[in-house]
């Protein structure tokens, strides 16, 4: 018989869920496509940078480091630092310790993002604005409590793709479920499917390419607070 289910997730404690639910595997999946749309904006608007990904800052700034390059150790610096203090932020909220976490967690990620869009739109440059967009990046990941094995509403998925293997590993060995492989994969999907969608909008809204997750974070935060409001 297969002992899956008295598998604990390599990432996850034993006492989690075996596998995540789908209503909360579909929200973060349209969290973690938000995520693609900003990182998307972000890396067209700095000409090859990242609001979301910071191992890829991280080696571009080593390497720039490396070659003197300056200013683009400063950005790739100032971006890590901000996507760092965001993720503090959103974590914070998230924690409170009251029913409303969630709801400032996501307001935060809703503010950031309209802060980005009306700085851009003012004249500011991208090399500023989208600093405020990398914190808001960090903060997102608060949003979503984590449930089972899937990380939901993440801004990265490098984890996410490494779980995706391990777990198809475990399965095929009958170590764990044989379809919670496909839980990962589906969130990795989110996420190219949020870029190339924000790349698309943006060769023909620019900077307004952002009211698309402006809209999403809006949903959640009045999602939040109706659960917040049901529970009190």
């Amino acid at each position: 018989m297969p002992n899956w289910r008295r598998w604990p997730s390599p990432s996850r404690p034993s006492s989690d869920p075996i596998v995540t639910p789908a209503r909360l595997l579909a929200s973060g999946m349209v969290l973690t496509a938000s995520a693609g749309i900003i990182d998307a904006v972000g890396f067209i608007e700095l000409g090859g940078y990242f609001t979301s990904f910071m191992s890829g800052n991280t080696t571009q700034g080593g390497a720039a480091f490396v070659d003197g390059v300056w200013p683009t150790v400063v950005l790739t610096g100032s971006l890590i630092l901000l996507f760092f203090i965001g993720s503090a932020i959103g974590a914070f909220l998230a924690h409170s310790g009251t029913r409303w976490g969630p709801a400032l967690a996501s307001g935060a990620v809703f503010a950031g993002t309209a802060a980005t869009l009306a700085l851009t739109v003012a004249g500011y440059p991208a090399r500023q604005t989208m600093l405020v967009l990398a914190a808001t990046a960090g903060a997102q990941n608060a949003i979503l409590p984590m449930r089972g094995a899937v990380r939901l509403g993440a801004t990265f998925v490098t984890g996410t793709l490494y779980a995706a293997g391990q777990d198809l590993a475990l399965a095929l060995r009958r170590l764990a479920p044989p379809l919670r492989w496909l839980q990962h994969l589906a969130v990795w999907f989110g996420l190219l499917g949020g870029a190339v969608l924000g790349a698309f909008a943006y060769r023909f809204v620019g900077i307004f390419t952002l009211l698309l997750p402006l809209a999403i974070y809006a949903a959640f935060t009045l999602a939040h607070l109706w659960a917040g409001r049901l529970h009190a």
